[in-house]
């Protein structure tokens, strides 16, 4: 089993920037080195929606286009910890940030919400205009 706790959520003006964490754990001690690390969003009424993905195993990082040169997936081995850097923060990126996992996962299906096995709770990202 593995846990995943977001963290950073919180109120910005346009503009700005917030920093993201989660922490990954896992109760038999299993390492992350073959997991992809996943950001998700959900906007109120709206679907569940891919950000970014790291693949721990070789470093690719991926990203849907509405992200692409403002936010950045990072990661700390020590910390087992992946990181969303998000600047240039837009209205439109208000919604409930989710950390995801799934052991291995092929690069074509990496912003697939249903293909990730472990989900945090999520952290509110609110951006006013």
């Amino acid at each position: 089993q593995v846990q995943l706790v977001e963290s950073g959520g919180g109120l910005v003006q346009a503009g700005g920037s917030l920093r993201l964490s989660c922490a990954a754990s896992a109760a038999s001690g299993r390492t992350f080195s073959s997991y992809v690390m996943g950001w998700f969003r959900q906007a109120p009424g709206k679907e569940r929606e891919f950000v970014a993905a790291f693949n721990w195993n070789d470093g690719n990082q991926y990203y849907a286009d509405s992200v692409k040169g403002r936010f950045t997936i990072s990661r700390d081995n020590a910390k087992s910890t992946v990181y969303l850097q998000m600047n240039s923060l837009k209205p439109e990126d208000t919604a409930v940030y989710y950390c995801a996992a799934k052991f291995t996962l092929a690069p074509s299906i990496v912003a697939m919400t249903s293909k990730y096995d472990y989900w945090g709770q999520g952290t509110q990202v609110t951006v006013s205009p």
